[in-house]
């Protein structure tokens, strides 16, 4: 039930236990109690007062064990844009700070952006989580509150993708706890499809996820198919290369037949063009997938540029001529800086931890 020694943090709240770890906390109670705290837990009760099926004397314990609070995170921060979405900002016990958001499609459709992360380490260029740095992972808890903390604002919510602050793979571990919770059919219940899992190409992590799970969709964020100009704009390339990266995905696939969707953020005047989109088309071939292209979200500060509607619209019919299928993403969120790449605006690296330790920040080209 601990994190990571490095985190240096040993205590698991409520909602991040699975129901074998609640029945062996509550040993001396008969089985069901688990089952029925679990239930209460997983699906975002609020206070131990609350969960009405349980004795009083049950609760109190609880209570007690759990030092009086059933969750270790309180919002600090609510953001709503015109569109509908909604970003919060989460302080975490020990001082940290996080992001997450709501997004709602034109059908109407929930899906909670979840952080795996209290910033991140992959440093990628056009992304303004980057520049904060890297302190340390999540736990179970700390993300499985995430979506309790939205879902009570705005209902029921179908769809989870940690494309959120951090890098999922990085956290494989308690991003996987986090997620057999989440969809544990006592609990929310999701359906493993309609959960993804975003990673900028940690080949390992890719490999485990293919032997171990879980099931759930695979997302890659690509941006460019040219070795070079990948290594620029995400430096794990360096580390896993694009060749290493096609091996992995190839093994993925080989293993659970599962379609991967590769995310392409366009940045004007950089990997816009048509030899941009046809090294795509060659890289990207050989393996069942889609393609979500993403228009540069603006970030003060940082050299980029939203491409046009037509430098978009061509690159779309290039990649579609050539077999790939393709698929435009809106951009939901940007009037509060909740659309891919823009989380982390309303933090620092200053308040990501408002009671520093001697923790070390890491940065993302370290």
């Amino acid at each position: 039930m601990n994190y990571d020694s490095a985190d240096r943090l040993s205590a698991v709240y409520p909602s991040g236990l699975s129901q074998e770890e609640l029945a062996a906390i509550l040993s001396e109670e008969p089985l069901y109690r688990a089952k029925q705290a679990f239930a209460w837990f997983s699906r975002g009760v609020s206070s131990f007062e609350k969960m009405t099926n349980l004795p009083v004397t049950l609760r109190e314990r609880l209570a007690q064990n759990f030092g009086g609070s059933v969750r270790s995170s309180v919002v600090q921060n609510e953001f709503s844009d015109k569109d509908g979405s909604l970003k919060l900002q989460i302080r975490l016990r020990d001082g940290a700070s996080v992001e997450c958001v709501l997004l709602e499609d034109i059908e109407g459709r929930k899906t909670a952006c979840l952080s795996s992360q209290v910033g991140c380490a992959m440093g990628c260029a056009f992304c303004k989580t980057g520049t904060l740095g890297f302190l340390r992972n999540l736990g179970p808890d700390e993300i499985v509150e995430q979506f309790h903390h939205l879902q009570e604002r705005r209902g029921f919510i179908s769809n989870v993708v940690f494309m959120g602050m951090g890098e999922p793979l990085l956290n494989l571990e308690n991003v996987r706890k986090s997620i057999s919770i989440l969809s544990h059919p006592a609990g929310i219940g999701l359906s493993m499809r309609k959960i993804t899992i975003s990673t900028s190409g940690i080949v390992p992590a890719i490999l485990d996820l293919a032997k171990n799970g879980p099931n759930v969709r695979l997302a890659v964020s690509l941006t460019s198919a040219n070795p070079d100009l990948r290594t620029e704009l995400m430096p794990v390339n360096r580390k896993w290369p694009l060749d290493d990266l096609k091996s992995a995905l190839l093994e993925y696939q080989q293993d659970t037949n599962a379609r991967i969707t590769f995310e392409v953020v366009l940045l004007g005047g950089l990997n816009v063009g048509e030899k941009d989109a046809i090294e795509l088309v060659n890289w990207i071939t050989p393996i069942k997938s889609q393609v979500n292209l993403i228009a540069w979200n603006p970030i003060d500060g940082m050299p980029f540029k939203t491409p046009s509607v037509r430098q978009i619209e061509e690159f779309s019919r290039i990649l579609s001529d050539n077999g790939i299928v393709t698929v435009r993403r809106m951009s939901r969120g940007r009037g509060v800086m909740a659309a891919c790449g823009q989380l982390g605006d309303t933090l620092s690296i200053c308040n990501l931890a408002l009671e520093p330790s001697n923790t070390m920040i890491k940065r993302g080209n370290d």
